[in-house]
């Protein structure tokens, strides 16, 4: 009987993620800009290293994530323009503007959990 319940639970949970397009991811952050700035992103757009933008090896260009640090909680969003990082372990490249305002800019890279609003 639990085991029933339990399974079910799952089904659940499964359905009710895939239908909202929910997408939680966790892993490392880094920041690219300088070298970057201007130059042409994966969306077509201007790399701008003053906005709030990142990359993402998979995401739809154009959607929007939620960008949280583990280490502080704090939160921010930003909307995918372009491709990567390629570094292992790295899920996100955030823009100079977003790791500055999330808190990773002086490490350089950070710890964060990524959800698609």
């Amino acid at each position: 009987m639990s085991k029933k319940i339990v399974a079910v639970a799952a089904l659940v949970a499964g359905l009710a993620f895939s239908v909202t397009g929910a997408m939680a991811q966790c892993g490392g952050a880094s920041w690219y800009g300088p070298g970057f700035h201007g130059k042409k992103t994966a969306s077509g757009e201007q790399f701008n290293q003053n906005a709030m933008t990142a990359a993402h090896k998979s995401l739809p260009l154009g959607s929007v994530v939620k960008v949280t640090n583990q280490r502080t909680g704090k939160s921010i969003q930003v909307t995918i323009n372009d491709r990567g990082p390629f570094v292992k372990g790295r899920i996100i490249d955030l823009s100079k503007a977003a790791a500055a305002k999330l808190g990773t800019e002086q490490s350089g890279v950070g710890s964060v959990c990524i959800a698609k609003l």
